[in-house]
């Protein structure tokens, strides 16, 4: 059963106790819940997808330009056909997307000295586009800050614990389409996220499946509005295991199928070792660049698309 949170319990404090409670189950028996009332606005979700649509429905020719493996941050178009999620199966995700990170100049300090993950995003040529995500990435970056507050006082930090870690983040904004059909494969092979928190918006289309650690694959419900959240690796790691996260995958729907996800990694140079009151550490020190880097190493074929 995956629970439905309503966050204007914590943001307008009438019972944030009552919804750290039911977030601190949440976080460590399945690792995802739905959550309403998270106060970003309906008409920037639609112009989001909208945006996003737009990008799809383009010509292959206009989306190679933007490859994402001839970015070397991150950023850009990830053609159907070469990412492999599911590190244990050889199955390609049938699935495209497009990314966008937390946006810099070129002449930004960060990208000059080097900083892991500090780029440019890739823009493709599109009214309004640029501007659109750009908006939705602010407030979605917001709310999961913002969540990280109520995780904090669930773990037994201050409030602001994860503030400084996460307000210039390795977060990555992905626009993902995934064509319908009936035919074998798989929209997104099983794996686990690997930042800190994923915020995610479906159109509705089903495919979206979990499977908790004493269970099988069980479908995600859509409750229209609501942010799919979910456990990454990374605070898995964080908290010393105490929060999960959960195994999920997205078969090949009937229909096409639109979703926005944010996740929302730490800044780079952020230590990853275990937070205080959670036990003997599990795991070396890490930072967050070094982990991200670990895990996108896997999940990419060689070559950039032609």
């Amino acid at each position: 059963m995956i629970p439905v949170l309503d966050w204007s319990r914590f943001a307008s404090d009438t019972d944030p106790a009552g919804l750290v409670a039911d977030l601190g189950r949440a976080t460590r028996e399945t690792g995802f819940f739905l959550l309403n009332g998270h106060g970003v606005p309906v008409d920037l979700i639609d112009a989001t997808f909208a945006a996003a649509d737009a990008f799809f429905s383009q010509p292959t020719e206009a989306k190679v330009p933007l490859d994402i493996r001839k970015s070397g941050m991150n950023r850009g178009w990830t053609a159907e056909g070469t990412e492999n999620l599911d590190d244990t199966s050889d199955q390609i995700d049938r699935k495209e997307a497009f990314n966008i990170g937390l946006d810099l100049a070129p002449d930004d300090p960060r990208i000059l000295a080097g900083e892991p993950f500090r780029g440019v995003n890739l823009w493709p040529e599109l009214p309004g586009f640029r501007d659109t995500t750009l908006a939705y990435f602010n407030a979605v970056h917001r709310l999961g800050v913002d969540l990280h507050h109520a995780i904090a006082t669930d773990l037994g930090l201050a409030p602001d614990y994860f503030e400084d870690k996460l307000d210039a983040p390795l977060a990555t904004l992905r626009l993902l389409h995934y064509p319908g059909g009936m035919g074998p494969g798989i929209g997104a092979g099983a794996h686990t996220d690997y930042g800190s928190v994923t915020l995610l918006m479906t159109d509705g289309e089903a495919g979206l499946q979990v499977r908790p650690r004493d269970g099988d694959w069980t479908d995600v419900p859509h409750v229209p509005g609501a942010f799919v959240v979910n456990i990454g690796d990374c605070l898995m790691r964080w908290t010393n295991d105490i929060y999960v996260s959960t195994p999920h995958r997205v078969r090949v729907p009937k229909r096409q199928r639109r979703s926005i996800a944010f996740f929302l990694d730490p800044n780079p140079e952020t230590i990853i070792s275990a937070l205080p009151g959670t036990g003997a550490p599990k795991y070396p020190p890490v930072t967050s660049a070094d982990y991200l880097r670990s895990r996108l190493d896997a999940t990419y074929t060689p070559e950039p698309a032609k």
